[in-house]
């Protein structure tokens, strides 16, 4: 995996798994709970959106808007999922494989597609 801290932290709980490919980059903070598997080539990214209001500035001049990201402990996240800035994904909940994540997924949820959506509450 490729872990990336660029001005920003990365906290990483006991017995979390993070399998080949992945890739967990920090521009603010990154909090990742404790008992988490999160598959192979996921893309975990607190990295915010670019601001491009202005067009007498490059877009890349412009900085960014930047939340983090935090994942709370017992989640599992699928093979190829990608988390966007900003998200909170509740304990025990499960990410489905390819999902992309754009809204935050409430805890004992099953979140799957793209975008990914509830689709069940795990009992």
């Amino acid at each position: 995996c490729v872990l990336s801290c660029k001005n920003g932290d990365l906290n990483i709980g006991n017995n979390t798994i993070i399998n080949i490919n992945a890739l967990i980059q920090s521009a603010k903070r990154v909090d990742i709970g404790k008992n988490v598997g999160i598959g192979a080539y996921c893309y975990i990214i607190g990295a915010g959106d670019h601001i491009m209001t202005r067009t007498d500035i490059p877009i890349m001049a412009q900085g960014q808007t930047v939340k983090g990201i935090t994942i709370e402990d017992n989640v599992a996240i699928g093979t190829g999922a990608k988390i966007k800035d900003g998200i909170t994904i509740g304990r025990d909940a499960f990410i489905g494989a390819g999902a992309v994540v754009t809204k935050s997924i409430p805890e004992f949820t099953i979140a799957v597609g793209v975008p990914a959506k509830v689709i069940k509450k795990r009992q």
